[in-house]
This record gives C-alpha cells, structure tokens and sequence, in this order.
C-alpha cells in the first residue's frame, strides 16, 4: 500500500499541489467554528454566531460553482484574487468585529463568495500531471483522504490558536496560511499551463449533464447524512453526561473514513467507475444504519462510528472519476465545485432535519436520520443508473495535448490540457 502512494508522491508537482491545496482549504474547513468562537467573544449569542456562519456557508455554495466556471474559461490563476479578497474580508472581520451588524455579515459574505475553489482545480489537475487513469485514481484517493486529515486537524488547529492568542487571531492567522497556500498551488507550473477545454456556451454549464445532476443528488443525500451525524453525536454525548463522547464518534468516523480511502486507493480497480459507485454507496449506506442501535457501551459505538466512515473516501474518489467523465466539455473545474457546494448543503439540511428529530425521539432518531439519507443515496443512484452509464461523449483534444499518456486513460477520462 505504501509504496504505491509513496511513489505518487514522489511524482513530480503531486506533493506541491495536494498539500498547496490542503493548506489553501484550511479558511473554508474552520470557517465555521472560527466565526463562532470570534462572534461568542465579541459577546455575541449563539443565534448571531450560527447566523454568520450560515451566511458564510450558503455564500461559498453559491460562489464555488461561479467561481469553477471562471476558472475552466479563464485558467487557475484566477484562484489568487479569488483567495485574496476572500482573505482580507476575513482580516477585516477580525479587526471590525460584529459591530455594526450590517458590515460584518457584508464582510462574511463576500469572504464566502470569493473562496477559491482549489478543490475542483486540484482534480481537475491531476490527468494533466499524472497522465494514467491508474494513478489519477490513486490520486482522487489520496485527496479524500487528505480532505479527512483536513476537516479532523483544522478545527483542532483553531482551538489552539485560540488557547495560545485569541479568537481574532485565530481568523488572522488561518486565513494568512489560507492564502500562502493558495499561492504555491496557483503559481506552480501546472497550474499557470493548465486551460480548460473549449466549451459549448450554455447557461447551464455543467448541470446540463444528466449523470452530473444524479452524482449531485446522490451526494446531497450523503452530506444529510454527515450533517445528521453531527448532532446526533452531540445528543449522544450529552446523554451519557461527557462532551468527549461527541469527539470519539466524530473522530472515529474520520478514521475509517481515512483507513478506507487508502485501501481503496492502493489497489487496482477494472471497469467503468459508475457501477463500483452505486456498490460503495451502498455500503456506506449500510454502515449508517447500526448507528441508530444507539448502544449504551461507548466503545461499541465508536467501533460503529469508525464502521461507518470506511466507505466515505472510496465513495468520494470514485464520485470524482464519474464526474469527470459525465462533465460537458470544458466545465470540470465548475463539476467538481457544484460537489462542493451540494455536500455543502447536504449537511446543512441534515443538520437542519436531526436537530427537531433528537428532541422528538432523542439521540436515536437523529442516527436514523443518518440512516434513511444514506438510503435515499443509493435510491437516487438506483433511479439514475441508465444515465449515469452514458457519460458525456469523450470531447476531441486540443491537437497540442494529444500524446501517448492520455491514450492510456478511461474513456471519456478528460479534465482539461496544458497551454
């Protein structure tokens, strides 16, 4: 196992561009909790502070997809303003505060409009940097697992800049890192000579692609999923008296979820990636439904938790090759945005949905939330299994990227070509 992503990694550009892109990441994955703890120190309630994070989450919904858009018709470096707008609102929200009231959400939302979308830049990149389907695969494997490693450390990261200077500094300090981030992924070599393909003009752009709306569908349906976990985790702790409790389940989760990335990663696969998605799906889904068992033991019910995150990183790695071969021509990096912002939403519905289902039937309901979402995914894959299994024709390549390399990818394998 470890040789193979040992060798990816020693690939020239892969260690630059997956860690560039990690880092550049961290201002959306600590966002929430980062504009939380400012706001609750500022002597703001909990409503203003849950507020503000929602208006930052549902602005990056709407700005990632946008943003996709302009980079597959204009390149990636159009990342870096992106990031730097993004950043000094931050910079500006840490030194203004919440007061007045209006310029604070005013600055929330524009820092979440003009996050970058380094996620769907970064795959988008891979077949131009690593050539064969095998090792883009690998590749998709190991960005979901780094995706877990992210969304585990950035909060931690966080709360220890808050311990060690303050909440303020927290924002000044991740959104700093954010952008010098972003920076070494958009002024690398692949990035610079990254284009996207030439594109049909649509108004639709990417959503015009059926295959892409039934992977959407899907994966709004996993984000529930998550979202519905989160609290009833919470429920779940406060129950047994420990706050931790929350944090071995959530934890163990991202654990599984790592273990199973890497294992799906390091092995060969064959065939088309449609029919393995609906086969991962449905094991994820079947790992959500003992969480609502609710066992007393807490030890068991972290060994369900960690159960029930193994399929996560598979599921999304093989979301990221469907996606590439059901994108229209030209709209990859806007594709794998819209993921983005559908996983996005996801949890926020999830979220939404177990919070009154706990205080309904307790703990219990909120896993069965989980459940049921993760069933309605594998449902939405079965409903839409004839069109996911005619991706968008293969488009015919630039003369200047025809070689030998793209020859050896899967049909339909393309996510754009070097200037």
């Amino acid at each position: 196992m470890t040789a193979g992503y040992g060798e990816l990694l020693r690939s020239p550009h892969v260690l630059r561009l997956l860690s560039g892109t990690l880092v550049g990441r961290l201002p959306h994955g600590t966002a929430p909790l980062a504009i939380v703890l400012f706001t609750r120190a500022e002597g703001g309630g909990y409503t203003l502070a849950g507020a503000l994070a929602a208006v930052h989450g549902l602005a990056t919904a709407v700005g990632q997809p946008l943003l996709g858009r302009l980079v597959d018709l204009r390149g990636q470096r159009v990342m870096f303003p992106a990031a730097l707008v993004s950043a000094l609102a931050m910079v500006a929200f840490a030194l203004l505060g919440t007061e007045p009231l209006p310029v604070a959400a005013a600055l929330v939302l524009l820092a979440g409009l003009t996050t970058p979308p380094l996620e769907g830049a970064l795959r988008a990149l891979w077949s131009t940097v690593l050539g064969s389907a095998e090792r883009v695969r690998r590749a998709y494997a190991l960005d979901a697992v780094a995706q877990e490693v992210m969304f585990a450390g950035g909060p931690l990261l966080v709360m220890l800049l808050v311990a060690v200077w303050s909440e303020a500094a927290a924002l000044l300090v991740i959104n700093a890192v954010g952008l010098l981030g972003a920076l070494t992924v958009v002024v690398s070599e692949p990035s610079r000579r990254w284009r996207g393909e030439q594109r049909e003009a649509h108004w639709l752009g990417a959503l015009r692609s059926g295959g892409l709306l039934a992977l959407l569908g899907c994966f709004l349906c996993v984000g529930m999923a998550l979202g519905a976990i989160s609290v009833a985790a919470v429920a779940y702790a406060d129950a047994r008296g420990d706050e931790w409790v929350a944090s071995y389940l959530l934890s163990a989760l991202g654990v599984g979820a790592l273990v199973g990335g890497l294992w799906y990663g390091a092995r060969p696969w064959a065939g088309a990636p449609e029919p393995r998605l609906l086969a991962l799906v449905s094991v994820l889904a079947a790992g959500y439904l003992p969480l609502a068992l609710v066992p007393g033991s807490v030890a068991l019910m972290t060994l369900f938790a960690g159960l029930a995150g193994v399929a996560l990183a598979p599921s999304l790695a093989c979301a990221f090759a469907v996606i590439d071969r059901h994108a229209p021509r030209g709209t990859v990096t806007e594709a794998f945005s819209w993921l983005v912002t559908t996983f996005g939403v996801g949890a926020a519905v999830g979220t939404a949905v177990a919070g009154p289902a706990v205080e309904w039937g307790e703990e219990g309901a909120g896993f069965l939330v989980a459940g049921v979402s993760g069933c309605l995914a594998v449902l939405v894959l079965l409903a839409t299994r004839r069109v996911l299994a005619v991706p968008e024709a293969p488009s015919e390549a630039p003369p200047e990227s025809r070689n030998d390399r793209n020859a050896a990818l899967e049909p339909g394998f393309r996510s754009g070509h070097q200037a």
